[in-house]
């Protein structure tokens, strides 16, 4: 049996040869001979790829996968998945925020259940009370508006055979969030409690959390503009009755009317409502336009291996 292992470089240059210490020690405990190692470089600003580079002129299993530019970090894991050769492929992020000695754990767990895919969900979220409220906040959107059932906390780490990998890699989205892929290529899969360590940053920003989040959203819903269609119905009949009520006013009680507030209200009301509906079906169609041009989702720039 053969085991790739894959993993992405972004900001990681403290990290790499640790990562890569403590994997060779895993893969020795577990008398796995046949093996290789991909680190994919998305375009890194440290010296990232120049220390991966480094450890693939010394060793022949491992391989480096040189992005043209920095892509995202879901862009640049399916790019490494479609190298992959192993039957057995471990997928994990080379922070150590997870660590690689779940490996052990991961094959007992897929070799017991006999199952396709062991992935790793977080008991408690870690970080500041802010992200674990904003994570909770997001799977759960994200499992009411697509109506799938997304685990919580779920990690990058995960165990997959090969057949599950060559059927997630036939998504062809060019606006990818992985975490949906996983979970509509199907297959049998089985959760393991981890633990992550934590570090003092994170490369995923605020702002890209929020573009995360509503790419997940429109990826895998169309709730936005089917809420769109009702909240645009409900604000009519809100119109019809009010001015039915104003007609009725002016008619019978003969009590002069002041506009100004009611029309400013309206006015600044009905006009955030249109701009952000606009918004919302802008969204969407970008996403056509995008997905139409049928552009890569990532450009390999060279692949340093020994």
């Amino acid at each position: 049996m053969k085991l790739s292992i894959v993993s992405t470089l972004f900001l990681s240059q403290e990290h790499i040869e640790e990562f890569y210490l403590r994997l060779i020690t895993v893969l020795n405990d577990l008398s796995i001979i046949e093996f290789e190692i991909l680190l994919v470089d998305d375009g890194s600003p440290d010296d990232s790829l120049k220390i991966a580079k480094k450890l693939a002129s010394k060793n022949n299993n491992v391989k480096v996968i040189e992005l043209s530019r920095n892509f995202g970090h879901h862009r640049a894991m399916m790019t490494g998945l479609r190298y992959a050769t192993g039957d057995r492929v471990f997928l994990i992020d080379s922070d150590l925020e997870e660590r690689p000695e779940y490996l052990k754990d991961f094959m007992r767990t897929m070799d017991h259940n006999s199952c396709d895919v062991v992935f790793g969900v977080q008991d408690s979220r870690k970080g500041s009370i802010f992200e674990k409220l904003s994570g909770t906040f997001f799977w759960k959107l994200i499992n009411f508006l697509s109506g799938l059932n997304f685990s919580k906390n779920i990690s990058t780490i995960r165990l997959m055979k090969k057949e599950y990998v060559l059927s997630l890699l036939q998504h062809q989205e060019q606006e990818i969030f992985i975490a949906g892929l996983w979970l509509i290529t199907g297959y049998d899969q089985t959760p393991f409690i981890i633990q992550k360590t934590s570090k003092p940053s994170s490369t995923y920003s605020l702002n890209a959390k929020i573009k995360l989040l509503v790419n997940a959203i429109t990826s895998f819903s169309n709730k936005p503009l089917v809420n769109i269609f009702y909240l645009g119905v409900f604000i009519l009949f809100g119109a019809i009755s009010y001015i039915v009520y104003l007609v009725i006013g002016w008619f019978f009680f003969i009590t002069p009317i002041p506009g100004w507030t009611s029309v400013i209200a309206s006015v600044w009301l009905l006009g955030g409502l249109i701009i952000s509906f606009i918004g919302v079906v802008g969204i969407y169609l970008s996403k056509v336009f995008i997905e139409t041009k049928k552009r890569p989702y990532s450009i390999v720039k060279k692949v340093h291996e020994k």
